[in-house]
Order: structure tokens, then sequence, then C-alpha cells
């Protein structure tokens, strides 16, 4: 199948090859290459039936925030045998899976149990403001080898994959419904994770969230105060202090911030301020791979093991230009010693204010002493 076009907002991607399909279901799916996208097999779905979803959001007056409610979610599949392993192609057509067999290199296809969905029907009266859970959840399978992780992509292919995250943004900006896009993975069984498959999730809000909420409003008021974006100076403080810096890559670079909340939290930063991962320049989407790779690397050879963690991006609301807001990744590592997890205690649940065991200037030289072949090696 020819490439499809990308949406009339994507900024193109060299080198970024994608297919469109619809699933039995009726769900979307597209499937990226390095290389032209080439499928040998029927586009094939767990189930003919698509899932009766009816997401609801819920409104916390004290909060301030929406609270998502997705009933159809406790039938999701949880840690199936490895026989079936719903992210990996298909072989056997009576055992259907998510992905059709092929050449490609990364998918993504609607998630099947999803918290939001454009289609939400409306729930009429409930309380808190009850209204329809209106957005959109994907589901990111990084590549087709089941046993690998997202720091055992190679750098284009790593590279590849900030492409795609780029472009599905810009695919779920066009749909005129969303005003914010998280893309995000969770690693471990620890963390919770249900499918061992490495793979991630996008969800798409109709609403700005309010960790984002939070970092323009701080963010804007730092550039009204100071006249230049947050992130130059972040940027220009920890090279100047050295202490922190992890990996400085030139075009991008990784810090253990030093109001890190997590005992090993990393940063994966831009040296030069943009939004969006589409406003990154090729040398810059590749430096920026560069070093989440070795992050990546580093941070499950630091204890030997692989580190279960969560890790955001973070990019600028879509409802409009927003110049301040600081495109970065977040890494926060759940491991605080060897085999000690980083539990949330009372007061960083109940008050919302962190407790860190280590000091980040202390975490960024451990960091620096690992190899990112150590990592590379589990």
């Amino acid at each position: 199948m020819a490439d499809a076009a990308l949406p009339p907002t994507a900024v193109p991607q060299p080198g970024l090859h994608a297919a469109d399909f619809t699933k039995p279901d009726g769900r979307a799916v597209t499937l990226y290459g390095l290389k032209p996208v080439r499928v040998t097999g029927e586009m094939p779905s767990p189930s003919p039936d698509p899932v009766d979803a009816r997401p609801v959001l819920r409104w916390h007056p004290l909060r301030g925030e929406w609270v998502m409610y997705a009933a159809h979610r406790l039938n999701r599949t949880f840690l199936p045998p490895p026989e079936y392993n719903p992210l990996a192609p298909t072989t056997d057509s009576a055992h259907p899976t998510e992905l059709p067999p092929g050449e490609y290199d990364l998918a993504v296809f609607e998630n099947r149990f999803p918290s939001l969905s454009l289609h939400a029907p409306d729930p009429g009266e409930g309380p808190a403001d009850t209204r329809a859970g209106v957005g959109a959840c994907e589901v990111v399978v990084f590549s087709q080898d089941a046993r690998g992780r997202l720091a055992d992509l190679e750098e284009a292919h790593m590279d590849l994959l900030l492409s795609v995250w780029a472009d599905r943004t810009a695919r779920l900006a066009a749909t005129g419904r969303i005003q914010s896009v998280l893309c995000f993975e969770n690693r471990g069984v620890e963390v919770g994770v249900t499918l061992h498959h490495p793979h991630g999730q996008i969800y798409a809000y109709d609403h700005i969230p309010p960790v984002q909420a939070r970092m323009l409003a701080q963010a804007q008021a730092h550039h009204a105060e100071h006249g230049r974006p947050w992130l130059a100076d972040f940027v220009a403080q920890e090279r100047a202090a050295g202490e922190r810096v992890v990996l400085d890559a030139g075009e991008a670079l990784s810090v253990v911030p030093p109001f890190a909340r997590y005992s090993f939290e990393t940063w994966i930063v831009p040296a030069r301020p943009v939004g969006l991962l589409a406003e990154l320049t090729g040398r810059e989407r590749a430096a920026f791979a560069r070093v989440l790779k070795d992050t990546l690397l580093r941070l499950d050879g630091l204890f030997g093991v692989r580190m279960p963690y969560l890790l955001t991006v973070h990019q600028a609301p879509l409802d409009g230009p927003h110049p301040a807001f600081p495109l970065h990744i977040e890494l926060y590592p759940y491991l605080r010693a060897p085999g000690r997890m980083k539990y949330l205690a009372g007061t960083e649940q109940g008050a919302g204010e962190f407790a860190n065991d280590k000091f980040p200037e202390t975490a960024a030289a451990e960091l620096r002493a690992v190899a990112p072949e150590a990592g590379a090696a589990l």
C-alpha cells in the first residue's frame, strides 16, 4: 500500500513512511516505517465486534480537575500468557492479535478499551457536572520484537518514534476537538503494566490537564518576567553548573533537575526551546533520540535490572501558540536503591509535596558513572 498522506497540520518528517488501515471492528491503525510499509496478511482484530465504550468525565470541585470513568476497562487484557501476545503480529488467523504481519517498524492503533473517545455518547444528567469523556486513547507499539525494550531501538528507530509522536499529535490536533496530547510509557509490572511487549500510549484530552496547565502558567510567568523562555535559562544554568548534567549531546541533553521529586528522575530537553516535537529540526530530533536512548540504558545499568519507570512527553497545549511552554521528556524511575521501590507516601498523595531520599547532584553523578553498555546487556 502506498504511504498515506500526512494531515494538513502535520510537519512532514524526512524518512517517515505511514500507511492507514481500518480494523474489522472499525478502529483505525497506522503502520510506520523507516522504509515503505508492506502488509503481508489481513488486518486483524482480537474481536470483530467493537467494545461499547461510554467514558464519562466528572468534575472534582476541590482539586479543579476532571476524573475519568470507563467501566468497560474492567474487561481489558491482563497479563496474558506469552503464547497470546495481542501486540505481536498475527501468525495464526484463528487467533488474531492487534497487528498484521508485514514490514513496518512501529504501529499505532485506537485503544480497544479507551478511557476517552471522540465518539463518547452524552451520558445525560449526573452528579459533579457529569459529561461525555471526549478525547482519544491510542496504543503505540514500539517494535515487532516482543522481548525488546524501548532502550533497544536503534537510534534511527528511536528518531522514527519521535516523528511518530509528532505525527500523532498533529493528527489529533487536526480533529479540532483536542487541546492537549500526552505520549507516555509505563514500564514494568511494578508500575502496573499488563502487557510486556514494548509499547506506550497516547492520551488526547479535550481540555488542558492540570499538570500541563500549571506548567504553562509557570512558564508564561517566567517569560513575562525575564523576556525569554524558561527552558533557555534552565539549559544555560545546568550547563554552567555541570554537576546535574548526565549527557550533553549539543542539540539535546539529559539532566537530573535540581528539583527532582524521584531519586533518579531524569529530564531530556532540547537545547533550543520549542513547544512541540514537530518543531525540532532533523539534527535536534536525532540528538534528542540519542540522549533518550542513552538515558534509558543508564537507568537499566544503574542497578543491573530493567528499571521500572514512567516516561512522559510534555508538549505545549494545542489550543493556541504557546511559545513559552518547554518541550521535554520526564522519566520517573521507581527504584530508589537496589530492590527498593519508591512508593508515594502520605505527604505526596495527600499534599502533593514530594520527599526525595537523594540529592539530584548525587544521583546525576551515579548515572554518569554508569556505562550505557551495562544497560544494553540486560
